[in-house]
């Protein structure tokens, strides 16, 4: 299909897009790779009377690293946040999700801010910022605020950004130590969307105890959650088979009654998977984080 009429145009400061989308009654969107508002346009299920071009905004796509805390730009592609040096050696989640994003025309493409702020239900980067603690910092007319990535995905395609706001900066902790981590996903084999996508991080204290967990969930609910069951059933936990298969057990609590259930699987089936994928996930960040 064709998408219906909007104007065009290109933004050259952050500031410049802001004032874009103020102006533009909430019906303007941000364009960076149209990985995935482009599609809803066609489908005329998104109907913005004006896209906004952030791609030539300068510093919009660096990755750096700021004493503990690793800052990446909207505007990374995933087939950069998979192939980084420095995002393999700080943040190998991030990447190990970017790299199974799609196909190479779309990791090419798309980018870490269009995916977060889209939140579509199967994406895969919102897993990983989930997992990693990430910290979302957002521009708006009034200023800079930060959201935590656990408060930033509300529902379908729904986050916290106001509409006069977007997404300038992802800040993902680095704390050292024995860290482990690992995403597995069961995709849907046509659009390679996350049928149930689970995002595993954890720290090891000196005891080899689990003295930090984090898990992030894609493909399951509404949007991307945390699995705070599975995770305090870890802490103060050595990381062993039998205690990771119980924690994994508690990976949809709270969530049962919203669990995902169509055509391609159903709620049942999702819930299954999301115990087996967490922990797989997690055996794997223990062998990471021993080898470490």
């Amino acid at each position: 299909m064709i998408p219906a009429e909007f104007d065009y145009v290109r933004a050259t400061s952050v500031e410049q897009a802001i004032d874009f989308l103020r102006t533009g009654g909430g019906e303007t969107r941000l364009l960076a790779g149209g990985h995935s508002l482009i599609p809803l346009m066609k489908l005329r299920l998104a109907r913005p009377k004006r896209l906004v071009d952030i791609r030539g905004i300068a510093r919009l796509d660096t990755i750096e690293r700021n004493n503990g805390t690793l800052s990446i730009g909207p505007n990374v592609t995933h087939h950069t946040l998979s192939s980084s040096t420095i995002v393999r050696q700080l943040a190998p989640l991030l990447g190990e999700a970017a790299a199974h994003i799609g196909d190479v025309q779309v990791r090419n493409a798309g980018t870490l801010g269009g995916s977060l702020a889209h939140a579509d239900p199967g994406a895969d980067p919102p897993a990983a910022a989930l997992a990693l603690g990430a910290v979302l910092q957002v521009r708006g007319p009034a200023g800079t605020r930060a959201i935590a990535a656990q408060d930033f995905f509300l529902g379908v395609l729904t986050t916290a950004l106001a509409p006069d706001e977007m997404l300038v900066r992802v800040d993902i902790p680095v704390p050292s130590g024995r860290i482990g981590s690992a995403y597995f996903k069961f995709d849907n084999p046509a659009s390679h969307y996350a049928l149930v996508g689970v995002a595993a991080w954890f720290q090891l204290g000196a005891d080899g105890t689990i003295a930090s967990a984090r898990v992030g969930v894609t493909g399951v609910a509404p949007s991307p959650f945390r699995a705070v069951q599975t995770e305090a059933a870890l802490l103060g936990q050595l990381p062993t088979g039998p205690i990771v298969a119980a924690a994994a057990a508690h990976v949809v609590d709270g969530h049962a009654d919203e669990i995902n259930g169509d055509l391609h699987a159903s709620s049942e089936y999702r819930a299954h998977v999301a115990q087996v994928l967490t922990r797989r996930a997690l055996e794997t960040a223990r062998a990471r984080a021993d080898a470490a």
